[in-house]
């Protein structure tokens, strides 16, 4: 009976422990529900915050595409007698114009776009080995090269190159060693390098501004190994955005005078028309900015 006492009296003890946490929960289901009020406030300050980020975005994504001409009080006479400066190859003399304050007129908007995240990006896990940059411009991709490679830059102009080349002469010396650059036509690379001399071939935002984009490509093809890389970064038409398109469009003269930059270019049919195999393709910025690795064409042996 004591036993039994004992498991009577544990029962009761247990029950009212049961009681009392039901009376708990009930006490505090008016809490557990303010919680809830708050979460689902944060929620909807999330969504509002992203949503204004996202406005944000456009506005900027618009001064990016409209960038502020160079200072040079020479800039409106770059090409006095031409007849469009998107068609006028005399439109790459702009490079030897701005190439000194070229960086610091685009540094914010690549900042804000995250051109720069994309420049890691694609260095980082599209190349390696033996490197050639053609339309390298300033150098503006040398902080993002793999360790171990070694990279050739090149240009046209002969102002952006010497830019270039006091960017690596204020490197460290081993990073010195592996950087080099030479002055050449990214049309005309038969004139400097034989075929297959390269593990990747790079262009970030060069494709705008070559008289011939096509024939740059195929250039880029040539001088790569068969098993390399051509690795791309570029802006041109947006497929997707018709508005955008337009604004480029409608501003194409004024943009190729100041900067000798072509905007608004198919990109699709310059890729396609030059018969790289495309193994990546992502488009950003409203489907102004592409991301584009490709491999040379395989040659059929049969």
């Amino acid at each position: 009976r004591r036993t039994c006492g004992a498991i009577r009296q544990t029962c009761d003890h247990h029950g009212h422990y049961r009681h009392h946490h039901h009376h708990i929960y009930h006490q505090r289901s008016a809490p557990s529900r303010q919680r809830n009020k708050i979460m689902t406030t944060r929620k909807l300050a999330i969504a509002t915050g992203a949503g204004a980020t996202y406005v944000a975005s456009v506005y900027l994504t618009y001064q990016y595409l409209s960038p502020r001409p160079p200072s040079s009080p020479s800039s409106s006479t770059t090409c006095p007698n031409c007849s469009s400066y998107v068609s006028s190859p005399m439109r790459t003399c702009t490079f030897q114009k701005i190439a000194s304050t070229y960086d610091a007129q685009i540094e914010k908007d690549e900042l804000v776009m995250g051109i720069n995240l994309l420049r890691r990006t694609l260095l980082h896990f599209h190349s390696r080995g033996d490197i050639l940059e053609v339309g390298a411009g300033t150098g503006r991709n040398l902080p993002y090269y793999p360790r171990r490679s070694r990279v050739l830059l090149t240009d046209a102009s002969e102002a952006m190159a010497r830019r270039a080349r006091e960017k690596i002469a204020a490197l460290s010396r081993p990073e010195r060693d592996r950087f080099g650059v030479v002055v050449a036509d990214a049309a005309r690379l038969s004139e400097t390098f034989r075929p297959s001399s390269f593990d990747t071939v790079v262009d970030t935002f060069g494709l705008c501004s070559f008289d011939d984009p096509v024939a740059v490509l195929r250039e880029m093809e040539r001088v790569c190994r068969p098993d390399g890389k051509i690795v791309l970064l570029e802006h041109g038409r947006s497929k997707s955005w018709d508005k955008v398109s337009e604004y480029l469009d409608e501003n194409a003269e004024r943009h190729a005078k100041n900067w000798g930059c072509v905007w608004n270019r198919d990109l699709d049919a310059i890729l396609e028309e030059s018969g790289l195999e495309v193994e990546v393709l992502w488009r950003w910025h409203f489907g102004t900015t592409y991301y584009v690795v490709c491999r040379p064409r395989k040659i059929d042996d049969g």
